[in-house]
C-alpha cells in the first residue's frame, strides 16, 4: 500500500511532527496536538515530543535527518574503521559528540556520524585537525556516546589501530629506508592477523571473512550462524594480510589465479583452535575465510544440544541397537557433524572398534580410529567404506553419503551386523528415505537396515540476562496452535521472548545456539511405506500419528519456553 502523502502545516511547512506520522512513529491525531501544542505554548516541536516521550529517540533521529535532509546512520549496523578512529582522538569525538565511521581515501572525506550534525562549529573543527572534508550523518546521540566509550576501548579496535599507525601508507615508502619499512610492515601485518583471531576466538566465531572491496576491505565473523562486520582495514594493507595468513597455512604465495586451501593452529592462552583456510581470487583481490575448529572444550551431550523427550527417547533407543543405519539430515552448517559427534562419543568404549571416514576430520575424539578421505589418493567414501569392512569395525562413521556406491555399501555394512552412522542433504527426516531410493537403494534392503532418521537445524539463543517476555500478535499464536495442535500448552497466558541486547551480546540479544531437532524412527508401518515407495508426505503422516515431533513443533515449543525466539525458528524451519 502506498505511503500516505506528507501532510504540511497550516502555513504549509512540513513539520518534524508530520514526517513522525508519516514513518509510522507517531499516531496522526497526536501529530496534530503537538502541532496545536507548538502554537498555543511557543516550545520547538522537539521540546514537546521528547518531553512527553511521545516517539522512541530513534525514530525521533530518524525524523530529524529526513526534517534537515541529512543521511541517517545506524552505528549498530557499522565495522569499527581502525583507520577513522586514527583521525581524531577520543576527547575530540567525547567533546563533541561524534563517531568517525569511515574514510574514503580518494575523495579525501571523513564520515562522520554526529549526535548533532547541525553543529558547524565541530565539523569546521575536525576538518582543520584532519585536512578531511567532513560528511556529517545523523547517528541517535546514546548510540554515539556508547560507541565512543566501546569502540575507541574494544581490544580489537585499539590493538589494529595501533599496529595501523606504525605501517607506512604506499605512497610514502619511496622517500624512507624500504627494508628497514618492510620489516616493520611485517611484523605489524603479523600483529593485525594475530589481533583479529585472538577476538574470533573471544567472540566464539565460526568462520573468518577477510574480503577485499573496492576502497577498502572487511573482516566479517559468523557468530552464532550469523555474519557480523566487526572491522575495516584500508585497502593497500589487503595483500601483505593475505600473504601472512598464506605463510602460516603452507599456501603458495605467488598463486592468486586459482582457489588454494590450507590449515595451522593458533593459540591464546589456554585455547588452541584449528584453521582451515580457503583462499578464492575475486574481482579486488584474493578473499580468506577461515574456518575455526577447537581443540579444546569436549563434545556435548545430546541434552545440551537441544534433544530432549520422545526424540531423545527414540534416538537414545536406535543407537544402543547393534546395527542398522542412523542418518541425520539437514542443510551446511546444520549441527549434523556435531549430533554425530556426539553420538559417537556417548556409544565410545574400550569395547567397541569404531572407524570413522570424514571430509574433513573436523574433532579428534579419543579412542575413534577417525580417517580422512582423500579423492587424489583414491579414499573415496565409498572406496574407504569398502576397506573399513576388513578392519573389524563395530561402528561406521561415514561422512556423507553422496552417491548410489556409498548407499549400497552403508546397507551392505549394516546388513553384515555393523551400525552405520551418516549424514545425507535433505531438509526433513521423511524426505531422505525417498532420496535415497532415487539414488538407487533396493527398498527391500532399505527396509530392513534403516534404524532411526534425524532432522535437525540450528538457532540462535535468547541471551539470559537481556531477556525479555512479550505478547506476541494474535495472528503468530494462531499459527503456533495449529502447527502444535495437541502439544500446545492450554489453560496459560502465551508468551514470547526476545533479546533486548546488551555489550556482552554484542547488541544482538542472543548469546550460543542450540538445535530444533525431529526424530523418525523406523517403525514396522514406516518399513511397509518405503517398500512402496510412498512419497516423504505419506512418511510424514505416519510418523506424526505414531508421535513424531516436526521440526517446527520443537522450534515452537522451544520459543515458548524462552529458549529461543519466534524469529529464529521462522528463519530456520519455515517451509
Amino acid at each position: 500500500m502506498p505511503a500516505a502523502p506528507i501532510l504540511p502545516n497550516t502555513d504549509g511547512a512540513v513539520t518534524l511532527a508530520d514526517i513522525l506520522a508519516q514513518q509510522g512513529a507517531l499516531d496522526p491525531e497526536r501529530a496534530k496536538q503537538v502541532k496545536l501544542a507548538e502554537i498555543q505554548s511557543g516550545k520547538p516541536q522537539e521540546e514537546i515530543i521528547t518531553g512527553q516521550k511521545l516517539v522512541t529517540e530513534d525514530a525521533l533521529v530518524k525524523a530529524k535527518a529526513v526534517f534537515y535532509n541529512i543521511p541517517f546512520i545506524d552505528l549498530g549496523a557499522i565495522p569499527t574503521s581502525p583507520e577513522a578512529l586514527n583521525t581524531i582522538s577520543q576527547e575530540v569525538a567525547e567533546r563533541f559528540k561524534v563517531y568517525p565511521v569511515s574514510i574514503d581515501a580518494a575523495a579525501k572525506q571523513l564520515i562522520l556520524a554526529m549526535a548533532d550534525p547541525l553543529n558547524l562549529t565541530a565539523i569546521e573543527f575536525i576538518e582543520q585537525k584532519t585536512g578531511l572534508r567532513v560528511k556529517p550523518e545523523a547517528a541517535v546521540p546514546s548510540k554515539v556516546d556508547e560507541f565512543i566509550s566501546t569502540r575507541y576501548s574494544t581490544e580489537l579496535s585499539q590493538q589494529v589501530t595501533e599496529a595501523l599507525k606504525e605501517v607506512e601508507p604506499e605512497e610514502e615508502k619511496k622517500s624512507v629506508d624500504l627494508s628497514k619499512t618492510g620489516f616493520i610492515r611485517e611484523e605489524k601485518v603479523s600483529e593485525i592477523v594475530s589481533h583479529i583471531l585472538d577476538f574470533a576466538m573471544r567472540a566464539r566465531a565460526s568462520d573468518v571473512h577477510i574480503e577485499p572491496q573496492e576502497k577498502l576491505t572487511r573482516v566479517r565473523y559468523r557468530i552464532d550462524g550469523i555474519l557480523q562486520e566487526k572491522l575495516t582495514i584500508p585497502s593497500n594493507l589487503h595483500d601483505s594480510l593475505v600473504s601472512r595468513i598464506k605463510i602460516l597455512s603452507g599456501i603458495k604465495i605467488d598463486e592468486k589465479r586459482i582457489p588454494q586451501d590450507g590449515r595451522f593452529n593458533f593459540k591464546a592462552g589456554d585455547n588452541e583452535v584449528d584453521l582451515r583456510v580457503s583462499t578464492l581470487p575475486t574481482s579486488w583481490g584474493e578473499k580468506v575465510v577461515m574456518r575455526l575448529l577447537k581443540k579444546s572444550g569436549g563434545v556435548p551431550e545430546l541434552i545440551e544440544l537441544g534433544l530432549r523427550g520422545t526424540s531423545l527417547k527414540n534416538l537414545q533407543d536406535a543407537i544402543l541397537r547393534p546395527h542398522g543405519i542412523v542418518i541425520i539430515c539437514g542443510p551446511t552448517g546444520s549441527g549434523k557433524t556435531t549430533t554425530l559427534y556426539s553420538l559417537i562419543s556417548k556409544i565410545s568404549t574400550p569395547k567397541v572398534n569404531i572407524v570413522t571416514l570424514e571430509d574433513p576430520v573436523e574433532y579428534k575424539i579419543a579412542g575413534v580410529n577417525q580417517v580422512q578421505i582423500n579423492p587424489a589418493a583414491g579414499l573415496t567414501f565409498a572406496s574407504g567404506l569398502r576397506s573399513f569392512l576388513r578392519q573389524d569395525p563395530n561402528i561406521i562413521l561415514v561422512g556423507e553419503i553422496r552417491d548410489r556406491e556409498t548407499a549400497d555399501l552403508a546397507i551392505q555394512a549394516s546388513l553384515t551386523g555393523h551400525l552405520v552412522f551418516s549424514t545425507l542433504h535433505t531438509n526433513d527426516a521423511s524426505g531422505a528415505l525417498p532420496r535415497l531410493l532415487d539414488m538407487g537403494a533396493e527398498p527391500y534392503l532399505l527396509a530392513s537396515s534403516m534404524t532411526a532418521i534425524v532432522a535437525q537445524r540450528v538457532v540462535r539463543k535468547i541471551h539470559d540476562k537481556c531477556k525479555v517476555s512479550y505478547v506476541p500478535d494474535p495472528k503468530i499464536v494462531e499459527d503456533m496452535k495449529q502447527v502444535l495442535g495437541p502439544l500446545w500448552p492450554a489453560g496459560k497466558e502465551t508468551k514470547l521472548y526476545k533479546g533486548q541486547g546488551d555489550a556482552e551480546c554484542g547488541d544482538s540479544g542472543y548469546l550460543g545456539r542450540v538445535g530444533i531437532f525431529e526424530v523418525l524412527p523406523i517403525s514396522e508401518k514406516i518399513s511397509r511405506l518405503i517398500l512402496q515407495r510412498s512419497p516423504a508426505s505419506d512418511i510424514e503422516k505416519q510418523a506424526k500419528e505414531e508421535g513424531m515431533v516436526t521440526l517446527k513443533q520443537d522450534g515452537y515449543l522451544k520459543a515458548l519456553e524462552g529458549v529461543t525466539s519466534i524469529e529464529e525458528i521462522l528463519r530456520v524451519a519455515q517451509e
